[in-house]
């Protein structure tokens, strides 16, 4: 009877102890995040191309592409080229490739008229921007 017990006890106590484990780990699933692309002002992509005219009437095309870069072309002028950041759809960063340039962040606003204003945070001037549709 006692052998009975003893194999009774052994017998349960195996029915309690977890499953077979192995050394491999569960790969963790795979997280994809696709970073949201970038709002303009006026609530479409960051990149396009727009008419820029400046607060003395000068008239600039600025191509915004994907990878980071732009170009800004103005009428009697060498075309510029630098990179864009747009940290949030009211504020607009660029840098120029001229040595020396640093990041200048513009405040980007649509009043009640629907006008696209961007303010140089250097003199307060602003100047209007129109999105160009390909």
């Amino acid at each position: 009877m006692k052998k009975f017990m003893i194999v009774s006890a052994i017998t349960v106590l195996a029915a309690c102890s977890p499953a077979e484990t192995t050394d491999e780990t569960a790969a963790p699933a795979e997280v994809t995040e696709t970073a949201a692309a970038p709002t303009a002002a006026d609530g479409g992509p960051s990149t396009g191309t727009y008419k820029v005219t400046s607060a003395d009437g000068k008239v600039s095309i600025e191509e915004v592409r994907e990878d980071g870069t732009y170009t800004a072309t103005t009428e009697g002028e060498e075309p510029e080229t630098g990179t864009w950041e747009q940290k949030s759809p009211d504020s607009y960063c660029s840098k120029s490739d001229k040595e020396g340039s640093v990041q200048k962040c513009y405040n980007e606003v649509i009043d009640e008229a629907g006008v696209w204003t961007s303010t140089d945070p250097d003199t307060g001037e602003s100047s209007t921007i129109e999105r160009v549709e390909a």
